[in-house]
């Protein structure tokens, strides 16, 4: 791979931009230990970054028939609800470091997202981010989610840039194989330690939060080799 500056950045959103997959983690949790289906955490854990099919899926894998998908997602949503409503959805450490880095140098940017557009968009707006990202990419509006890498092709094309000169951020291995499968470089911020050895090792960068992103993006647009 060119090393360079970049000429866009696209973020991924849970996990990265905002701390709410351990929101998600717990009212999994929460709604599977009410219905007698407690799970090791390393199985929640597994499930970070995942479309809601796939986490589907692998509930249904992991339960089997006698699992109540329904019951599940009713009271999933009932207990997550609950939390950010009451807490809202902080920001990621550094989120505003690479901001202002992007403005410095006119850098334009997205969001590309598994969520449906609608629930990314009330997200948003629960961390007050409502104004900051002018294009989202969602999983609904593509054919396939991650890891397919339908998500960041459509999200390049709406930045008008070629694929492989925007710049990835994202926190799980399914968004890292999504990145591979779409040709575009990808830095790796985990949401959970210990990091996933797969995305860190595929990855094109590993870092340890959005400041030290803020500090890499600078120095490549400065210095692009």
């Amino acid at each position: 791979m060119k090393e360079r500056g970049w000429r866009a950045i696209i973020f991924d959103m849970d996990g990265l931009v905002l701390d709410s997959e351990p929101t998600y983690v717990k009212a999994w949790q929460a709604a599977a230990d009410e219905l007698g289906f407690a799970m090791p955490a390393e199985f929640w854990d597994g499930l970070t970054g995942c479309s809601g099919m796939t986490v589907t899926r692998r509930l249904q894998e992991q339960s089997g028939i006698r699992f109540n998908l329904e019951k599940f997602q009713q009271l999933s949503s009932v207990y997550w609800l609950a939390h950010v409503q009451h807490h809202g959805i902080a920001v990621k450490p550094g989120l505003f470091a690479v901001l202002e880095v992007l403005a410095k140098y006119r850098l334009p940017f997205c969001l590309a997202t598994n969520s449906a557009l609608a629930a990314a968009q009330q997200c948003l707006a629960w961390a007050g981010l409502s104004d900051v990202f002018s294009y989202i990419v969602a999983g609904d509006m593509v054919a396939a989610a991650k890891p397919a890498p339908d998500i960041f092709l459509r999200a390049a094309a709406e930045l008008a840039q070629p694929v492989e000169d925007c710049l990835v951020l994202e926190d799980s291995p399914t968004g890292v194989r999504a990145a591979l499968a779409a040709g575009t470089p990808c830095v790796f911020v985990p949401s959970f330690h210990p990091a996933d050895a797969w995305a860190v090792e595929h990855a094109d960068f590993l870092m340890e939060d959005l400041h030290q992103v803020a500090d890499f993006i600078s120095a490549r647009q400065h210095h692009p080799l």
